[in-house]
């Protein structure tokens, strides 16, 4: 009895095409063109009678393998790779959104994607809801006839929310929206939109996917109705990802599952560690059992993942961002930088950093207090980052 192979092995073997070299690793094709053995051959490659590649704007080996990869760990019939995770979400945009139309979403997203909705998708008549992610009755009230999108984050980067992926699913289903999660934050080793039945499932591959800081990339999987209009549009809109980060991205998916999964037990460690620290306030991570929202976690989610925020006593008080920052000037392991996904932690201060854009009334509203710090829990060994955590503590 044939059986079909489990996330490790896909992770590893799926997608991989070999040349007429017969390479064991997979090959990258750093090549703008490709050339036909006729004229008539180049036509029917051009007019689509003949499948193949044609120019890697359009189409590339080495982007192809990792989109038929990471559809595979999504459990997605097709995928589309991007230059970026923001080159992903304006593609999707530009495919299924014209002027009059309405973007649902919600303000616990990540800053930059809302400033993109605010300063850019306005811009051409596109208009923007906001409801609470962690609602569904905010969200059908908030829904449309000119609801053409539902876009959210769960969990939400910096708080850990997370939406009933299920709920989020049928609504849209009734509405004849479209609904998207984007799924950096935990990746397809720890959670798969799909199952609940949303529509597409999108990436900042820049991030955990990549794992190591490295290369910049952006994916979104789904049905292959729905991605084959987005790479229709990818051939105008020059979103494309190159052949070198598709084959970083590529290796990366091999040790994704290991990772992710070392990934979160150094995070729940940590974050059990902020949660008996008596000058810390909040701990917002869907791993910990004092997690609102750890009964959902647990069913949609394989583990609580990497990312672990905390907020210092009294993190609303005038010196509140004085004594954050003092957290975060003082520790020696964690980097400070605004990305995350990394081996390495990164510690940020998302008020003045990743959030900084938004105005004071999108901060508020999306629980960016300037007590609230945020961690990305990388593979170190974790007595390791909690006596850094321990001695820039000290400080306060």
């Amino acid at each position: 009895m044939k059986r079909d192979p489990k996330f490790a092995t896909n992770a590893v073997r799926s997608g991989t095409k070999r040349s007429g070299f017969g390479e064991h690793s997979e090959a990258i094709f750093q090549t703008s063109s490709f050339v036909f053995k006729t004229a008539k051959d180049a036509e029917d490659h051009f007019s689509g009678n003949s499948s193949g590649f044609i120019y890697s704007r359009f189409t590339n080996p080495t982007v192809e393998m990792f989109e038929e990869r990471l559809a595979k760990l999504e459990n997605a019939e097709s995928c589309c790779a991007t230059a970026s995770g923001m080159a992903a979400i304006f593609l999707l945009c530009l495919t299924f959104l014209r002027s009059g139309d309405r973007v649902l979403t919600t303000p616990s997203l990540f800053g930059a994607t809302i400033q993109g909705f605010e300063t850019i998708l306005k811009k051409f008549g596109v208009q923007i809801d906001y409801a609470n992610l962690t609602d569904i009755e905010d969200w059908s009230k908030k829904i449309t006839k000119q609801t053409k999108l539902l876009f959210l984050e769960s969990p939400s980067n910096p708080r850990n929310e997370l939406a009933d992926l299920s709920k989020i699913a049928t609504l849209a289903k009734n509405s004849n929206a479209i609904s998207v999660v984007d799924n950096c934050i935990l990746t397809p080793a720890l959670q798969n939109p799909l199952d609940f039945g949303i529509d597409l499932s999108l990436h900042s591959a820049t991030k955990f996917i990549d794992g190591q800081g490295r290369a910049l990339g952006g994916a979104i999987a789904g049905s292959k109705k729905l991605v084959e209009k987005m790479k229709q549009t990818m051939r105008f809109s020059g979103f494309s990802l190159t052949p070198f980060n598709a084959w970083i991205l590529l290796k990366s998916l091999e040790t994704l599952k290991i990772r992710m999964d070392a990934h979160s037990i150094n995070s729940k460690k940590v974050a059990e560690w902020l949660d008996s620290n008596k000058k810390v306030s909040n701990v917002y991570y869907p791993g910990l059992k004092t997690h609102p929202q750890y009964a959902l976690a647990s069913k949609q989610q394989q583990t609580g993942g990497a990312l672990v925020s905390f907020e210092i006593l009294n993190p609303w008080d005038s010196c509140a961002k004085e004594k954050a920052w003092k957290i975060i000037d003082n520790v020696n392991l964690f980097s400070r930088t605004g990305n995350l996904g990394d081996t390495r932690s990164t510690i940020t201060h998302p008020a003045t950093t990743t959030h900084l854009k938004l105005s004071q009334q999108q901060q508020n509203i999306a629980g960016i207090s300037p007590g609230l710090i945020r961690l990305s829990v990388g593979l170190e060994e974790t007595q390791d980052l909690i006596n850094d955590l321990d001695s820039s503590f000290g400080y306060l």
